[in-house]
């Protein structure tokens, strides 16, 4: 009992840290007690630094619980404890290591010591070959980078970082510079380090000996923003033309079946120009923050021809190279022929492989660059040796390579193309309708006379511009169906108000018709315009552009009247045609392998496929399972099924075999009656 009250203090530091923190001044001189014990264990550890030493670890935790109570007697020791680290990293015990690191990253969070020092002290730390120690590390670093930067960007510190992860990244320890990476690369996504200096910090990995740092390195670069997976298609109807106003004009009337089919066209219409209108998202903003992309595109496309990695590394580099040369617009000429030798149906991974080739095509790149890539396609994919499969890919390829660089198709290839329309293959067919539908919008003039539909006056005007042809408008496309406005004279606008306050005062409490132009009216300009001459339609135009203000109702009739442009017959071209069949998306700034692959039928199942889903089905079917009557699986068979088992040319000559067939038809009754007893008994 004397035991128990005795004052342990001394030896209990958890007991001790707990009073300390209540009440700090009264237990001043136990604290420097156990403080003049951690300076005569440092003394001690600094002769044998590979020994472990659990009063050390004990002591140095104790001391930074309580260092927010002592700051002044304690105002070296978060130095002492760097400098201890700094020195005897390599040799120290995990365990001690660990303990001191974790001390630090305490007095951090007490805001004792300053963040700059410690982050470059643990970036030293991270050539440690202590995976749980790595982890630690990794976690604190972006935890407390974020925490800086919470209220407001640190500049200074994230320079400072900066410049020191970018020695780090070319580190000769690997796993230093892979770690410095990932780091980077977490502060980037968690929108803390996301300008232009940290991605340009990143792009030098994209040369690196290590392949892991490599791969780290493009998989970022090749990644997705998630502001582009969250962007919704929601859109104000105050914008354009809403569908109400569509049903409105088209169903009012006498319904007919040409009404029918005019508003289905109308709606196909609009959601195809809602698209084109809606603000661009950038799928990857990194890609967009590069300096100088071409020369980094160069020094790439040398690093993929001279590499020697996997083949799933280059075909990452050529990924990453093609979205540089698509988003940025370069000139990269070797880079096609590259990966023109890798078009072939037999080829791995063919497709990401003509998806580079398709993304790396953009209107600034000359025509006779693309054409040779565009001629191999053809050739290797798009013949009847190939399966459909094959061939439906390589018309995707083309069609997003022409709807990039338009110039590159020649008219014979493309009619030669279009020929696969009726093709037996549905995919074949669907492909095909899809190029004809594309050179519809671009130029209908190079296909086939019976496949360019019926003629629409946005159809009439389309046109391939010549190569560096830039068409600049000194005015509003569709402007012409509105008024000029007159200049009112000074004192009948004067009247104007007058009469105007006047209804006020007399109808007060009453409706006031507003006089609106109604759909009937627009339909009658856009009918009148039909006639006038494309010269006369510029000039009033470039006239009610230049004479007026436009309003938010202006630019809803604009849309509408070059809406209906896709809808309504060209002047004199009243004959119709057969429409191709097309499910066109709207073109982002990036491909995916979804518009290479594309396969509108879904392709037939193999015989093992098939087998594995009807296997998959029967789960519940055990009733129907033939019971084993053996009670130990492993005993040997009885001679009655042996003789089952037996080869019937070994049987034929025994006496029951013989007689078998001569039974009479009693017999084989009571035989079956047996049979079906016994069954029975053994359910």
């Amino acid at each position: 009992m004397s035991g128990r009250n005795n004052n342990k203090l001394p030896s209990n530091l958890p007991q001790l840290q707990n009073l300390i923190k209540r009440d700090p001044r009264s237990y001043t001189e136990e604290f420097l007690q156990q403080f003049r014990h951690y300076q005569s264990n440092i003394q001690i550890f600094k002769h044998q630094p590979d020994k472990p030493n659990k009063d050390l670890a004990e002591l140095v935790m104790f001391l930074a619980q309580v260092a927010h109570c002592y700051v002044e007697e304690l105002s070296s020791f978060p130095k002492d404890l760097t400098e201890l680290l700094l020195k005897h990293h390599t040799v120290l015990e995990p365990d001690l290591r660990m303990t001191f690191c974790k001390a630090l990253i305490l007095l951090r969070n007490k805001d004792l010591i300053d963040p700059t020092s410690l982050l470059e002290l643990f970036f030293e730390l991270l050539r440690c070959h202590d995976k749980l120690l790595r982890k630690t590390l990794y976690t604190h670093i972006v935890t407390d980078v974020k925490n800086i930067n919470a209220k407001h960007k640190n500049n200074r510190l994230n320079t400072t970082l900066q410049n020191f992860m970018y020695t780090m990244l070319r580190d000769s320890n690997p796993i230093a510079a892979k770690i410095s990476l990932d780091v980077i690369v977490e502060l980037y996504k968690r929108n803390i380090w996301n300008d232009a200096k940290t991605v340009n910090v990143i792009t030098t990995a994209c040369f690196s000996k290590v392949t892991k740092i490599l791969v780290a390195a493009l998989t970022f670069f090749l990644g997705k923003d998630e502001d582009e997976k969250k962007d919704s298609d929601s859109e104000s109807e105050d914008d354009g033309p809403s569908a109400r106003d569509l049903m409105v004009r088209y169903s009012t009337g006498k319904k007919t079946s040409k009404n029918k089919k005019k508003l289905e066209k109308a709606m196909k219409v609009l959601k195809k120009h809602k698209k084109k209108r809606k603000v661009e998202v950038f799928n990857f903003s990194a890609i967009h923050l590069i300096h100088d992309p071409q020369g980094f595109a160069e020094k790439l496309l040398k690093e993929l021809e001279s590499s020697k990695e996997r083949f799933e590394v280059k075909i990452m580099l050529m990924e990453f190279i093609s979205r540089l040369v698509g988003i940025h617009e370069l000139m990269l000429f070797n880079f096609y022929p590259f990966v023109q030798r890798f078009l072939q149906p037999h080829q791995r991974e063919v497709t990401k492989i003509l998806l580079c080739a398709a993304q790396a095509a953009h209107h600034l790149v000359p025509p006779e660059i693309i054409e040779p890539v565009i001629m191999t396609i053809a050739n290797n994919f798009v013949t009847d040796r190939n399966s459909g499969e094959v061939m439906t890919v390589g018309l995707n390829s083309i069609r997003e390579i022409v709807a990039r660089c338009p110039l590159s198709m020649s008219e014979d290839l493309l009619q030669d193309l279009t020929q696969y329309k009726s093709h037996k293959d549905k995919n074949v067919v669907m492909s095909a309708r899809g190029l004809i539908q594309l050179f519809r919008d671009l130029n209908p003039h190079m296909l086939h006379r019976k496949d360019r539909g019926k003629p629409t006056e946005s159809s009439a005007e389309a046109r391939i511009q010549d190569y560096g042809e830039l068409e600049a408008k000194d005015y509003i496309p569709g402007a012409e169906v509105l008024e000029l406005e007159e200049e009112p004279k000074g004192d009948d606008d004067e009247d104007g108000w007058e009469s105007a306050s006047m209804s006020e005062e007399e109808d007060d409490g009453e409706w006031v018709n507003v006089h609106h132009s109604s759909d009937e009216d627009q339909e009658e300009v856009a009918e009148k315009l039909q006639s006038v001459p494309a010269e006369e339609r510029k000039a009033k135009a470039a006239a009610v552009s230049a004479s007026r203000l436009l309003t938010q109702d202006d630019f809803k009739k604009i849309r509408l009247a070059q809406m209906a442009k896709d809808v309504n017959a060209a002047p004199g071209k009243g004959q119709k045609r057969k429409k191709a069949d097309s499910d066109e998306e709207e073109r982002g700034e990036l491909l995916t392998l979804r518009d290479i692959e594309r396969l509108h039928k879904k392709p037939k199942s193999d015989k093992e496929t098939r087998l594995a889903t009807a296997l998959a089905g029967r789960t519940d079917r055990k009733e129907f399972v033939k019971k084993k009557t053996k009670l130990n699986p492993y005993a040997s068979t009885s001679n009655k099924e042996k003789r089952k088992r037996k080869n019937f040319m070994m049987m034929r000559q025994s006496q029951t075999v013989r007689t078998k067939g001569k039974r009479s038809f009693r017999e084989k009754q009571v035989a079956l009656r047996d049979a079906l007893l016994k069954k029975r008994k053994f359910k």
